[in-house]
């Protein structure tokens, strides 16, 4: 048995039918679920990352986000969600990468994101490539460039290069606005809402702006902070 195939093995026996069949029925989605609480995944994760090789837990990434198993999918991202891999993150973040042209739901890409907020965190020059993600066809990718971009919107004193990551991401949101799908004006709101609570200024200057054109309950949602 290989060791995805036992890790699985593994979270199966960890889950709850009922639980996995209520988050079939939230997520919507026809892959597998186990009912596995996000916080075993978590400890399992961690406690994995610290034993196995950089090596290794790219290849059984690889193959947990193959095997369609939601819980193993979440795993997957979680192994390789961390703030410093040495010595070199390039596997990383081309898996991560790759996974983002094909993400197919919010979940996966949001847990997915986390890990690849790490690595662009690590790498900005990673931005350029995001870039291309704003106009994919797959919403999800769409979406995920500003999920993963997200840490830019939460610092408290940015520097200049972090303010000129802040407006890039900005205008990639900006082409979002007439954009009306639930999802994607979700992102923008959510990257507007967490940024209110360094720089209201700007934010208000964007709704007034450029984003003049967002939904009415995603304004509200962006506004939510500043104006309660």
């Amino acid at each position: 048995m290989s060791p995805a195939a036992q890790l699985i093995d593994d979270l199966r026996a960890l889950g709850d039918a009922a639980k996995a069949q209520e988050m079939a029925g939230y997520h919507k989605t026809d892959r597998t679920f186990l009912g596995v609480p996000a916080a075993m995944l978590d400890t399992k994760a961690r406690d994995l990352r610290r034993e196995i090789t950089l090596e290794e837990r790219c290849a059984l990434a690889q193959e947990l986000w193959a095997s369609d198993v939601h819980e193993a999918c979440i795993f997957a991202a979680k192994l390789l969600t961390q703030a410093r891999i040495r010595p070199d993150d390039a596997s990383v973040w081309q898996i991560i990468a790759d996974w983002a042209q094909g993400f197919d739901s919010w979940a996966l890409a949001d847990h997915a994101s986390i890990a690849g907020a790490k690595r662009l965190q690590a790498d900005p020059s990673r931005l350029d490539a995001v870039a291309g993600w704003t106009t994919s066809e797959n919403l999800w990718t769409r979406r995920a460039a500003l999920v993963m971009t997200l840490p830019w919107a939460r610092l408290t004193h940015p520097k200049a290069a972090e303010l000129a990551v802040r407006e890039r991401v900005l205008g990639w949101a900006e082409g979002y606005v007439a954009d009306r799908d639930w999802f994607i004006q979700k992102s923008v709101a959510w990257w507007l809402r967490d940024l209110s609570r360094r720089d209201p200024e700007r934010v208000v200057a964007f709704l007034d702006g450029p984003g003049a054109g967002l939904a009415k309950w995603a304004r509200t949602e962006a506004l939510r902070i500043i104006q309660p």
